[in-house]
């Protein structure tokens, strides 16, 4: 039961960010007519610049778990990466780091965001600028959605390390432990 579930989140995480990924691709093309709309025809929109970082924030929001899942993740690999390191020890750094620093990170952020993401949607919030784009509120939802998604990554991470330091499964080997 817990491997099924620990596949189905991994299957989501991986899903999400190779869905989202896609949003490079779009923000690519909007800076390209961005740029060549303002220097070309010297024509601009505020509506289009806010998109483009709203666009940016989703990708760097909701590709975190995928990020994550992929051991491809902002880690200082000083001792992770020794000779004196095994699997072993690395699950079990993997496991106490996830315990105590990324699922209380991720509820913090969840539960700190939750009022200013509830605040928003109340006021249907929008742009302050002229001409900025509306549902402002829909951006900012992301936030508590984003560390939802990466505390299941974590989870099903703590569930993969408790099988590896058990015994009844090989690490997944990626480019960085290589």
């Amino acid at each position: 039961m817990l491997e099924r579930i620990t596949t189905t989140i991994e299957a989501f995480s991986e899903w999400s960010g190779r869905t989202t990924a896609w949003l490079v691709l779009v923000i690519v093309l909007l800076i390209c007519y961005d740029v060549m709309m303002r220097y070309l025809f010297h024509s601009g929109s505020v509506a289009l610049q806010e998109l483009e970082w709203h666009l940016f924030a989703l990708l760097f929001l909701l590709s975190a778990a995928y990020t994550f899942k992929h051991d491809e993740h902002v880690r200082v690999d000083l001792f992770y990466r020794s000779r004196w390191m095994n699997d072993y020890r690395r699950a079990w750094i993997d496991l106490l780091g996830n315990l105590f620093f990324l699922l209380p990170f991720s509820v913090l952020i969840i539960y700190s965001s939750w009022p200013f993401v509830l605040n928003s949607w109340q006021f249907s919030e929008t742009s302050p600028d002229p001409g900025g784009l509306p549902y402002r509120y829909l951006l900012k939802a992301a936030i508590p959605l984003a560390f939802f998604m990466l505390a299941l990554q974590g989870i099903a991470h703590i569930s993969r390390c408790l099988q590896i330091i058990s015994g009844k499964s090989e690490p997944i080997k990626t480019e960085r432990q290589n």
